[in-house]
């Protein structure tokens, strides 16, 4: 490793991408990776190994679901075993009691349960499955019987947005230490949705003013994190902390991308740990390479006060409203662009909700959201 480039902080493992549930906003990519070509359970142990020899501290269990792989118990086990601390993503639907003791004692540190709103029609509605509030709940009551730490995660749009502070009270009450509220990003089956998902810059700003005021309120019972939609903002995010700096992905068949969208930019080729250790990719492979540092940057950006700070922004993001992943992240207000992206936003916030196009492993086989509310 190169003296200036340090090791990733932690890596998201993508054990899968089969998942019960459908949102719309999920951030896997369109063409969903089958069962068949999932990294068995010997190569999800060796990639740890690596990972540890690299320097890696945090492990994500992720998916789609992680809880359908039936060797979860076992990657967990490994990762303790190892000293990596343990992280589990999960939509709850499938996990019960006795598994979540199973996964307690392999030594999982924290769980994350994501929700899809606090009013039982509207998440069933979202997720495109009756009941999933009712069993998100019960699988929040049994983390924490067991003693785990919780974190609630709640992706905020156009059909949940009214309810931001409901769902901080619900995680207070649910016992968790911290709640992510985040508005969706748009990229994966969340652009394809953007139509759909995209609320008004005045719900946006009352969102903002009742998590601030709950921050204020709770203060000391729990952690409110809040990450603000691209498309009303003036100054862009760092990429995952910048692209190729902290962070690494690995999907279900073993390539590994610097961020969940990455494969999405033309022309890139992904290096798979099934191919070459996981050490080599970190440090030399091209596409992390690519967008890494300063020097790819263009002008406008090379010149900016903020280049080591944003580190240029989100590169998809620059593809999908640009058509440049290169170009400066139109996030930015200094961008050329800006004014398109907020253009998008406002045509997008301003229409009736169109239909739900459902995340689905067949693309094609799709059920509008109107089907879903009258089944």
């Amino acid at each position: 490793m190169s003296a200036d480039l340090s090791p990733p902080l932690a890596a998201l493992l993508e054990l899968t991408h089969r998942c019960p549930l459908q949102c719309p906003y999920c951030s896997n990519p369109l063409e969903l990776e089958r069962a068949k070509g999932e990294l068995s359970t010997a190569e999800w142990l060796r990639v740890m190994d690596e990972m540890a020899d690299l320097g890696i501290l945090q492990v994500h269990f992720s998916g789609g679901e992680p809880a359908v792989r039936r060797d979860l118990a076992d990657l967990v086990a490994h990762a303790h075993k190892i000293g990596l601390y343990s992280n589990l993503i999960t939509s709850g639907v499938t996990l019960d009691q006795p598994r979540i003791a199973q996964l307690k004692e392999a030594g999982l540190d924290h769980v994350q349960l994501s929700i899809q709103d606090v009013d039982h029609q509207t998440a069933a509605f979202i997720a495109n499955y009756p009941g999933v509030q009712g069993k998100k709940l019960a699988f929040a009551r049994m983390v924490k019987e067991a003693g785990l730490p919780l974190t609630i995660n709640a992706v905020l749009n156009r059909h949940n947005i009214t309810r931001v502070e409901r769902m901080i009270d619900l995680a207070v009450a649910l016992g968790a230490g911290r709640v992510e509220m985040a508005h969706a990003q748009y990229y994966g089956w969340a652009i394809k949705n953007r139509a759909a998902l995209m609320p008004t810059l005045p719900q946006v700003h009352e969102a903002t003013r009742h998590v601030e005021a709950a921050r204020e309120r709770l203060r000391g019972q729990i952690v409110i994190d809040y990450v603000l939609p691209d498309y009303y903002a003036r100054q862009p995010k760092a990429c995952m902390g910048g692209w190729g700096r902290q962070f690494l992905n690995i999907t279900p068949s073993g390539e590994v991308l610097p961020c969940h969208a990455a494969q999405t930019i033309p022309g890139m080729m992904f290096d798979s740990v099934r191919h070459k250790p996981l050490a080599e990719i970190w440090t030399s492979s091209p596409a992390f390479e690519r967008f890494r540092g300063t020097d790819w940057m263009p002008d406008l950006c090379r010149t900016c006060d903020q280049k080591e700070v944003d580190w240029g922004g989100c590169r998809c993001q620059a593809l999908a409203v640009v058509g440049d992943a290169a170009a400066t992240d139109p996030a930015c207000a200094l961008s050329p662009k800006h004014a398109v992206l907020r253009a998008l936003a406002d045509d997008a916030a301003s229409q009736p909700a169109p239909d739900f196009v459902y995340r689905r492993m067949t693309p094609q086989d799709k059920k509008t959201a109107l089907a879903a509310t009258t089944s």
